[in-house]
């Protein structure tokens, strides 16, 4: 995004986030963050510090370094590319509303939804929205009654996915095609959040689309669809997502009928409305030739050049940059 976002109408003020959760100013270096096997980009502590509004009577912001303090300007708008807890969860969204800094993406309550799994699909099923089916269970709930649990879990039938409710990048999912291999699977899904959802594996073919606002009252736009394509792995993972690694292959447009395609677009107009409908969505599903099914709503969606959020659009006829300035005058206009 450092490397496509228009430079004739934005000046970027890199900002990264450590590990920690120290707000550090980072190099303008699109090559710094590219995405390879062999070393992901992180974002190490500098020493500089960025430091946010006291208040909302001000849009300053300043970062302190070995030079001293200075003025970075007033910020127009935030572009919050983070994914997971802390960034796409309504957390940082609820940070810049406080201090009325505009910002690109979903507000707070959409965004908290859309990041938590389980509430997705609750809200989704009772606005209509056709969902994976699933259940959500604790290690509490396996303590309690394991029996009753089991019996809801193998109900669902093989295979399923099992997965962390609130975690994104396809961390800590494990596909899982007998049931003694369930118990390490809902480890897994565990060690990145106290809920772990275990979704029915739906046969069909997995298609996405990006989903984003209407412009001066107009209606919902929706993106042709991608197809993903596993050939070589047991799912779309996170090193097929971000390292394009072997065994997937993303095709976009996808191969459909018109009527097919409308409906798609439908159910997922349909999805990021009840959502909230702000900012932006992939919507992605299963589609089994007769029935699409919703499996998840994410309103952070990636933004690398493999993504498909981006693909698809660009097959849509909106270019990089330019998707990049729409989010960010739909962040303008809602403010």
């Amino acid at each position: 995004m450092l490397r496509a976002i228009d430079r004739d109408r934005f000046r970027v003020i890199p900002v990264g986030i450590t590990r920690d959760g120290a707000f550090v100013l980072e190099d303008d270096d699109p090559d710094k963050f590219a995405l390879r096997p062999e070393a992901l980009p992180e974002v190490l502590d500098n020493g500089s510090r960025v430091r946010l509004p006291e208040s909302a009577v001000s849009r300053e912001w300043t970062v302190t370094d070995a030079g001293g303090e200075r003025s970075l300007g007033d910020v127009d708008v935030v572009l919050p590319i983070l994914h997971g807890r802390f960034g796409e969860d309504g957390t940082i969204q609820g940070l810049l509303e406080l201090l009325g800094i505009p910002y690109a993406g979903g507000g707070v309550l959409m965004s908290a939804i859309g990041m938590n799994k389980n509430v997705t699909k609750r809200v989704l099923r009772s606005a209509g929205v056709p969902v994976v089916p699933w259940v959500a269970v604790t290690r509490a709930d396996l303590v309690r009654d394991r029996e009753l649990w089991e019996r809801r879990i193998r109900a669902l039938e093989l295979p399923v996915f099992v997965k962390p409710n609130e975690a994104g990048s396809s961390v800590g999912v494990t596909k899982v095609s007998r049931w003694e291999d369930l118990d390490a699977a809902l480890e897994t899904a565990f060690a990145e959040d106290r809920l772990a959802l275990v979704e029915k594996a739906i046969v069909g073919r997995e298609l996405e689309c990006g989903v984003l606002p209407g412009r001066d009252g107009g209606a919902v736009r929706v993106s042709v669809a991608g197809e993903i394509v596993v050939t070589g792995r047991e799912f779309y993972d996170f090193e097929a997502k971000y390292l394009d690694a072997p065994g997937v292959d993303l095709v976009c447009p996808a191969e459909l009928r018109d009527g097919e395609l409308a409906e798609m677009q439908r159910i997922a107009a349909q999805a990021f409305e009840a959502l909230g409908g702000e900012g932006l969505a992939r919507v992605d599903f299963f589609y089994t030739g007769t029935e699409f099914y919703v499996n998840e709503v994410n309103t952070m969606p990636g933004f690398t050049p493999i993504s498909m959020f981006p693909t698809c659009w660009i097959a849509s006829g909106l270019t990089y940059p330019d998707l990049i300035s729409d989010l960010l005058d739909a962040a303008l206009e809602r403010n």
